[in-house]
């Protein structure tokens, strides 16, 4: 850590959400990034076709702009990390948000910024509304786009990381993605912020930069003062104010066990996820578009085990072609053979409404228990069956499994699979080539499958367990309230013994159990998960190597052992407590 002159105010510790890890330690540059006040007139008539042909001009600047930061991420980082700007080019491609902002200019003949930013909010919030994290953030990606634009409209350049003057700890309410992409990995220390996410594009940058963030702290912008100095710890999501010096020694030896740590992992991670009394467990990857399979086979991933297809629908003007879906799930299914691939249906509807099909949505008090995924896809029988036509007919190009989300019960899967076998039958008829033994499964998320995962289970080829939706629904907390996502519990005796009892009936069918929520990717859970039966984990592919280990430095008697214990506790925090000492054990050795 690089020496810093000590300052005489209190430390002061501030909880936040791990976004990247690593440790820092150093003074602050505070940034505040605030939407650009956009005047509002009438044009004249004379000026109107000007007007439209600055909104052009505008989206033309933006986009060179844009790809002048995505070709220095390739160079700097790689092509992976440069696509994240991909999202950045379709909102300035998307011909809906275009129209709307020319027939907004049409109707009111204000001026254009106005218009555009009008439009552009809608779209915003319409973000902002959707549960899922990650499909959240997208809004940042939008926001972020059009502040580029309005910018070039108004002819600001406004103040950029880029020009970060030395070593400094970056303090702000939000960043943009393309300002972590401008930032200086030498100057740039670490990254804490007030809002975002551990999803967010910039936290992903930052990411794949090494550059330690920490997100959600609320108003620290508001508190840090001039001369501050911070220390950031990216593992545990904790922020420290001026931290004292017993904290930073305590610290300097954290950092060098951390990093010890990680190259254990990595090296390891080569190695089977084999238990030390023989068993073998199978770890997957969840990922989000068929370019990722580049990095299931880097963390060394026994194939996908989530494949969340509702990333196609996002940020395009029109739904995608069954042939344009075939090409996506034919492209992973061929890079990952003979691994398999477990492509999910669509997880769309209700507070996550497509932008090209927003008039199947209706407006919902609701949206969380509405209409969504495997409900909306039953009702819109033309798009699911496109979709599921174009995932059998990838199915003859790997092993691809499918799971349908959201699936409430026995009958809504006898529904769902009817569908789909009129696929197979179009498909014969027209001579196309499909795997007939392609295996079909569930995801238990919603409670009533949970509990009559007996029923489903015959079925159902496997089941495959979404944690954070069921985890939401038995405990009735929405885990994105900040004033209540205190209570979202994943150690609740609750959880546990639903848990349990979906691999009872499970394996009563003789059908395997995958969990692919966020459970599977904590290194606390692998030995709870794994005692209590379930046979698959799958999660992002950086988490792997940690749960790999974690299996490797255990017996299977013993993780049976620590969720039979688990199971006899009343306590969710004694739970998880008990699960970290373990999982620390495990970790250290």
């Amino acid at each position: 850590m690089p020496p810093v002159e000590p300052i005489s105010r209190p430390e002061v510790v501030l909880p936040g959400i791990s976004a990247s890890q690593g440790i820092a330690y150093g003074p602050i540059f505070v940034y505040l990034q605030s939407d650009l006040e956009v005047p509002e007139y009438l044009v004249e008539k004379a000026a109107w076709a000007a007007e439209a042909g600055r909104f052009e001009q505008a989206l033309l600047v933006t986009r060179r702009q844009i790809q002048k930061i995505m070709a220095e991420v390739e160079k700097n980082l790689g092509e992976q990390e440069a696509r994240i700007f991909d999202a950045h080019l379709l909102v300035l491609e998307d011909q809906a948000l275009i129209a709307e902002t020319l027939r907004e200019f049409e109707k009111t003949r204000v001026n254009i910024e106005t218009c555009f930013n009008k439009v552009a909010r809608r779209y915003i919030s319409a973000f902002e509304q959707i549960d899922d994290e990650y499909l959240r953030e997208r809004g940042g990606d939008i926001r972020d786009v059009a502040q580029r634009v309005l910018a070039n409209l108004l002819g600001h350049t406004g103040q950029r990381l880029i020009n970060l003057a030395d070593q400094r700890v970056v303090v702000a309410n939000d960043i943009s993605p393309s300002d972590a992409a401008g930032l200086d990995r030498s100057s740039a220390l670490a990254i804490v912020t007030d809002s975002g996410s551990k999803t967010s594009h910039a936290v992903i940058v930052a990411r794949s930069m090494k550059i330690p963030s920490v997100v959600g702290l609320r108003d620290l912008t508001a508190r840090v003062q001039p001369g501050d100095i911070i220390l950031v710890d990216g593992y545990d999501g904790v922020v420290i104010l001026n931290p004292s010096e017993a904290t930073l020694f305590r610290y300097g030896k954290i950092q060098r066990e951390k990093r010890t740590r990680e190259n254990r992992l990595l090296e390891a991670n080569r190695l089977p996820a084999v238990t030390q009394d023989g068993v073998e467990i199978v770890l997957r990857a969840n990922v989000e578009k068929a370019e990722e399979a580049a990095l299931v086979l880097q963390y060394n991933a026994d194939g996908v085990g989530l494949f969340r297809t509702e990333f196609l629908y996002l940020g395009v003007d029109a739904a995608p072609t069954e042939e344009e879906q075939y090409r996506s799930y034919r492209l992973l299914a061929e890079a990952l053979a003979p691994r398999p691939v477990t492509i999910r249906t669509l997880d769309l509807g209700g507070d996550k409404p497509i932008a090209s099909q927003a008039h199947l949505f209706p407006k919902e008090n609701n949206p969380f228990l509405g209409y969504r995924a495997i409900r909306f896809c039953l009702d819109q029988i033309p798009l699911f069956k496109e979709q599921l036509r174009a995932i059998l007919r990838a199915s003859a190009h790997g092993r691809v499994q499918l799971m349908y989300p959201m699936i409430s019960g026995s009958e809504e899967m006898r529904r769902a699979n009817a569908v789909l076998e009129e696929c197979r039958v179009e498909l014969r008829a027209a001579g196309v080539p499909f795997d007939p033994a392609m295996p079909v499964g569930s995801m238990i998320e919603v409670p009533s499958a949970a509990l009559s995962a007996d029923l489903l289970a015959r079925e159902c080829d496997f089941f495959s367990i979404g944690t954070n939706d069921l985890i939401q629904y038995l405990m009735a907390i929405d885990r994105v309230n900040d004033r209540i996502a205190h209570l979202y519990e994943p150690t609740h005796p609750a959880v546990l013994r639903t848990l349990r009892h979906i691999v009872v009936e499970a394996h009563r069918a003789r059908i395997k159990v995958s969990v692919c929520g966020e459970m599977a990717g904590d290194p606390n859970y692998t030995a709870l998960l794994i005692g209590l039966g379930v046979d698959e984990l799958s999660m992002a592919p950086p988490l792997i190597p940690a749960a790999r280990y974690v299996l490797r430095n255990l017996k299977l008697t013993e993780a049976k052992e620590l969720a039979q214990t688990a199971m006899a506790m009343e306590s969710p925090a004694a739970i998880h407590a008990l699960c970290a000492r373990f999982a620390e054990e495990r970790l250290r050795a």
